[in-house]
């Protein structure tokens, strides 16, 4: 409870319960910095409506509007806490691992969908930035192959959205051995003649940008997302130049033939539901 709330409580003392609002009630917009409600970013998926910025998303809310009737079955993957090197910053590994599943609700960064795009079957599975950064280890990767099984056996596309800052080194030499497991992931798909769709969304980094966020066969992303392998702070420092205008951001990519096409997420849907009908030879 704020000192407003306080002291309108103690005016109106029968109205405490009504005044309390809880800490996730609003967000503030990383672009424009404007305050937003959150239960009103919900039905927006996230996108501010004063600048239209783009703001990290659950996969679960991201689901909701792309599922037809926002209805899909959840995939379980084997997840599993790894600890190597017993790590520990400010707080240990197992700490923020704990802490992130609390707050995401999810098992690891990667949440899979099974369910239908415009009536055409597909398997998504996206990451959630809130998870440590979206980082991949062991059982991401574990999540990616998952996915990819369940694309292949029951013969749907496989759509991936990446929000990550690359491979979890918490994990070290793990998390580094599961980048190359996601393509294997990916060419799984490929193999089975099925259609792999990635989305870029902001930011998409590291490890993942060079590995399964790289490899689709067709690739969107979301408008302003940074997308990369190094952020483009890193490689002023190390070129000692700077850098044009929107370097690395998505319409930056698109300009120069990184990605195929920049796509508003409120229609993600339809483009999605389209491309496919043309990959699947089939009316969406």
């Amino acid at each position: 409870m704020n000192w407003l709330t306080r002291t309108i409580s103690k005016v109106f003392p029968k109205k405490k319960k009504s005044l309390d609002i809880g800490e996730n009630a609003w967000m503030k917009c990383s672009q424009c910095q404007t305050m937003l409600y959150s239960s009103d970013l919900v039905k927006e998926q996230y996108v501010c409506p004063n600048c239209d910025e783009h703001l990290k998303i659950h996969p679960e809310i991201r689901f909701k509007a792309l599922f037809d009737g926002g209805v899909f079955e959840e995939i379980k993957y084997p997840s599993g806490f790894s600890d190597p090197l017993n790590f520990k910053a400010l707080k240990t590994y197992k700490e923020r691992f704990n802490e992130a599943k609390t707050k995401t609700g999810m098992d690891d960064c990667f949440l899979i969908g099974f369910g239908k795009i415009e009536n055409i079957n597909v398997t998504i599975a996206a990451q959630n930035f809130d998870f440590m950064g979206g980082s991949v280890g062991a059982s991401a990767a574990e999540a990616m192959i998952k996915a990819a099984e369940h694309a292949v056996t029951n013969d749907t596309p496989l759509i991936v959205f990446t929000c990550s800052g690359g491979a979890r080194m918490d994990e070290n030499q793990y998390s580094l051995q599961s980048l190359p497991k996601t393509t294997i992931a990916v060419q799984m798909v490929k193999d089975a003649k099925l259609p792999y769709i990635v989305v870029n969304t902001n930011p998409t980094s590291g490890g993942v940008s060079a590995s399964f966020g790289s490899l689709g066969d067709i690739t969107l992303a979301e408008p302003n997302a940074l997308i990369c392998f190094a952020g483009p702070r890193v490689i002023s420092n190390t070129v000692g130049e700077t850098l044009p205008d929107g370097f690395q951001k998505s319409e930056y990519l698109l300009e120069h033939g990184f990605i195929d096409q920049v796509v508003h997420r409120k229609e993600l849907k339809t483009k999605i539901a389209q491309i496919l009908s043309l990959l699947l030879k089939r009316a969406a």
